[in-house]
């Protein structure tokens, strides 16, 4: 027998209703006023250096613990009244201490525990301290899946449905999950009891717990694993879904969709699918955050003189742009409302920057009239002002 269950066994020999000083059949206020009259009179603050005392409130609280709880006081009624005096035959030692052959792990599955010793106990206790329940396996979450979509710019801006096709972990369709060969019967697991888990030690008297690594946190092993997933229970499947990307969306944003991962485990939810968004470049527009840019190109005279120009939005009819007399190179207008859409729906500019056109060729009527404004211009240098000496 494990030290577990020998640590089991000695909390089964201790009579709880004795330790409070109450009668088996008290009342739960009978039982929560005993305890509390003798957690005061024993409690280690109020009678330091007295290990005695130190003990009994020990004793009383692990009494309290038990038959303190309904549930838990039931079950140890129960399970005291197996045995004559609630003390086990024959102690418990060697295989069940009679010297006949008595095993109490065979007496206590034929009162219908299927682990024996440890999970009568767990069973009763809950695991707090009184050896580990075998848990029900948890649900566990899909695990997210990343994918990578390309679209258009105009698509970018308005949003999009895009097809995508997704390769992810899934139950394994050979043995459904259970990682053991078709037709075969699984067994508790060895390391861990059926637990799916282990205690590993951290140093100083700490301890975690981590997956079972023979079961996978599975609790069942088999002795034939699957031929198709060698007893991971996980395959690989392959589907195609529809994924809306919302407007606005920038290049290289990573868009997550809940619950279109991979499935989960043991009634689990999905996880996420994570979409790296790549957004072709446009022929004409830009982007700035929220905003759109467009490069118009304008001749001299547009510039110098003013006027009136047409320039294009994306996904809409033609706006005017006035242009006023003396316009420089590079001065940026900003058109309300025509840019990248919002969260919120509302939507960014579009910022028009111009761009003053030099023509490389002349024809004689065009070289005349630049060659007026030369001499028009000769007695106002641009470039007097470059070789004024600094103060």
């Amino acid at each position: 027998m494990s030290d577990n269950d020998g640590m089991r066994a000695d909390w089964a020999n201790k009579d709880f209703y004795a330790e409070l000083g109450v009668g088996k059949d008290a009342s739960q206020a009978d039982i929560k006023k005993a305890y509390r009259k003798l957690a005061r009179a024993n409690h280690p603050d109020s009678n330091p250096g007295d290990e005695k005392k130190h003990e009994k409130f020990k004793a009383v609280a692990e009494a309290y613990d038990v038959i303190g709880d309904a549930e838990k006081r039931k079950k140890y009624d129960e399970m005291r009244s197996m045995f004559a005096g609630g003390r086990f035959p024959g102690g418990f030692g060697g295989g069940g201490g009679t010297g006949g052959g008595f095993d109490l792990n065979d007496l206590l599955r034929e009162h219908g525990g299927q682990g024996g010793l440890g999970d009568m106990f767990g069973d009763m206790f809950g695991g707090g301290g009184f050896g580990r329940q075998r848990a029900k396996p948890r649900p566990v979450k899909g695990a997210d899946i990343e994918t990578s979509t390309t679209i258009g710019f105009t698509e970018a801006m308005d949003g999009v449905t895009v097809a995508l096709r997704l390769t992810s972990d899934s139950v394994c369709p050979e043995c459904k999950g259970t990682g053991g060969m078709p037709g075969t019967k699984p067994h508790i697991c060895p390391e861990c009891e059926g637990a799916g888990f282990v205690v590993a030690s951290m140093g100083g008297g700490f301890s975690i717990n981590e997956t079972c690594p023979m079961c996978g946190g599975r609790q069942l092993v088999y002795d034939d694993p699957c031929p198709v997933c060698h007893g991971t229970g996980r395959g690989h499947s392959m589907r195609t879904i529809q994924a809306r990307i919302p407007a606005g969306v920038k290049d290289g944003q990573k868009i997550r969709l809940r619950g279109k991962g991979a499935p989960g485990e043991n009634g689990g939810p999905a996880g996420d699918l994570l979409v790296a968004v790549k957004v072709r470049p446009h022929r004409l527009f830009g982007r700035k955050g929220d905003n759109l840019t467009l490069a118009v190109p304008i001749s001299f005279d547009e510039a110098a003189l003013g006027g009136e120009i047409k320039i294009p939005t994306l996904g809409g009819g033609p706006v005017t742009l006035k242009l006023p007399a003396g316009t420089p190179n590079g001065r940026t207008f900003r058109v309300r409302g025509k840019g990248s859409q919002r969260k919120d729906g509302t939507r960014g500019d579009l910022l028009a920057t111009v761009e003053v056109q030099v023509p490389a060729v002349l024809d004689a009527t065009a070289k005349e009239a630049v060659e007026s404004y030369r001499t028009a211009m000769a007695g106002k240098p641009l470039r007097a002002g470059l070789f004024e000496e600094s103060s």
